[in-house]
């Protein structure tokens, strides 16, 4: 596997991440209820695509943790942005240890993988 590929399962691991977040939010947006429960679940079946993309190139951990990674930091910023939810110091450090972690994570797996191989 080589970074190109790693590149685009990252890509596809944040696209689901992405996806999931818009759901919760269109969720509570929309007031029709048949147009909401159709958005989410088209939301869902493309979050889902995108996270099975990831699984083909990524590990399950670094797949999993960076579509979760990536909805919980989507979330948060999309419900300050669009619900004016307040944003603490301690979710922007906690944030920030998360993004950390993901990258601790994603580094950790590629040298173990080198140097089995």
């Amino acid at each position: 596997m080589d970074g190109e590929d790693r590149g685009k399962g990252f890509l596809w691991a944040i696209a689901a991440g992405l996806n999931a977040a818009l759901a919760a939010v269109s969720a509570k947006l929309v007031l029709n209820q048949f147009l909401k429960f159709g958005l989410v679940l088209v939301l869902n079946v493309v979050m889902w695509a995108c996270y099975i993309s990831s699984l083909r190139v990524l590990s399950s951990l670094q797949a999993t943790v960076t579509s979760f990674a990536t909805n919980f930091l989507s979330s948060g910023f999309l419900g300050s942005l669009i619900f004016e939810e307040p944003v603490s110091p301690k979710w922007l450090g906690g944030a920030a240890l998360i993004v950390v972690g993901v990258i601790i994570l994603s580094k950790s797996s590629t040298e173990t993988r080198a140097r089995q191989d």
